[in-house]
């Protein structure tokens, strides 16, 4: 049986979750990256952490970037 690509996004996280996935703070959009398993969100400059595929939203959990930070030119 192959897998459904359509529906899975890196780090295990449901494709059509991380369509309906906003950012606790601003409400607004995430990005999704891999390595390292984060959600970003380039408006507060946050990085939530995915553990074991769920995405973990509370401001406590985020690291800050730095203006310079890649993730925040990917």
């Amino acid at each position: 049986m192959t897998e459904d690509t359509s529906t899975s996004a890196p780090a295990g996280l449901d494709r059509r979750l991380l369509d309906i996935l906003a950012c606790p703070i601003c409400k607004g959009p995430l990005v999704l990256h891999a390595e390292p398993a984060v959600l970003v969100c380039r408006a507060d400059r946050l990085a939530f952490p995915l553990r074991d595929g769920v995405a973990v939203m509370l401001e406590e959990e985020a690291r800050t970037l730095a203006a310079d930070d890649p993730l925040l030119a990917r």
